[in-house]
């Protein structure tokens, strides 16, 4: 079996997208987390209540897609949601084997105690990216998603 030198595996480390996306998206999601926990929120809770945040209640799939997540693997992030109160998930009245998501009031106040603390950490992470475009580091991301 031939060895990869280690030259190579330098190589990689530093250049590797996949590599740094999961470690910022690590290094983010722990931030983000620290500055929710005293709501009791994650930082994957908090932009699923967000994403509810709609006018008219959105279906799964909609959802689902926004988020880049499965259909089970949402069903699973909402069931701690639901069971604090923070959400709902009925039934579809046009279309019955489709589901509806939508906060609650109390899900609607946590998600307002919330956003405050999002927007500090947002705006500390901003700050730490002045020296860079930020913009143009969203738009590449969204490119990649």
């Amino acid at each position: 079996m031939p060895m990869i030198p280690y030259g190579t595996t330098l190589f990689v480390r530093d250049h590797c997208l996949c590599l740094h996306a999961q470690r910022v998206a690590r290094a983010l999601a722990r931030r983000f987390d620290e500055a929710l926990r005293p709501l009791g929120l994650t930082n994957g809770q908090f932009s699923l209540m967000m994403s509810l945040n709609r006018p008219e209640p959105p279906s799964m799939g909609s959802v689902a897609s926004l988020l880049a997540m499965d259909r089970t693997t949402l069903t699973a992030a909402l069931k701690p949601l639901e069971r604090r109160g923070l959400v709902t998930v009925v039934a579809n009245p046009d279309d019955r084997r489709s589901r509806l998501l939508a906060l609650t009031s109390e899900g609607e106040s946590l998600l307002a105690d919330a956003l405050p603390l999002w927007e500090r950490t947002h705006s500390d992470v901003d700050r730490l990216l002045a020296e860079h475009d930020a913009g143009q580091i969203r738009s590449a991301l969204r490119a990649l998603a």
